[in-house]
């Protein structure tokens, strides 16, 4: 029974997290050159193609997962740094128009949930197979991208 155990943890999982080989240099690479949203999803790529059962569901998963990271990690450097210009625009506006930050913080507030609710609707065309885990982390890694990359605009530079 041991045997049995274990070799259906072996063989169930295909590959673990902290196996994954994931680096963001693609993605980083792509960016330097202008690539923008071309560059969504090459890390993501490269982790499932170098690593061993990087296309099985949870080598997808994790890989995705971690290139989400990078790009959140972007989306709050960014949206820190259109804040900062918004904030010297309204000072600079010294009252007249409206407010750049408070506009920034409003549209911010409105994407979370326009997110999350694309990223729902993605997942729900799997109807509940295992395909929707990966689905939901590449619709999260690319649209939280979008926005980095779209915040990247208005930030000092």
């Amino acid at each position: 029974m041991k045997t049995l155990i274990f070799a259906l943890t072996v063989f169930a999982a295909p590959v673990a997290a902290q196996d994954l080989n994931f680096s963001s240099a693609q993605t980083q690479s792509c960016l330097a050159s202008g690539g923008a949203e071309n560059c969504i999803g090459r890390s993501a790529d490269a982790c499932m193609e170098n690593t061993p059962g990087g296309y099985s569901t949870v080598g997808m998963g994790g890989c995705l997962s971690y290139e989400l990271d990078y790009w959140d990690g972007l989306l709050n450097a960014n949206y820190q740094a259109a804040l900062a210009r918004a904030r010297q625009a309204d000072r600079d506006n010294a009252g007249y128009g409206p407010s750049q930050e408070q506009a920034l913080r409003t549209m911010q507030r409105a994407w979370i949930p326009f997110r999350d609710g694309t990223c729902d609707f993605e997942r729900s065309q799997w109807g509940g197979g295992t395909g929707q885990g990966p689905a939901g982390a590449e619709c999260l890694m690319r649209v939280t991208a979008q926005q980095a990359l779209y915040l990247d605009r208005y930030a000092p530079g």
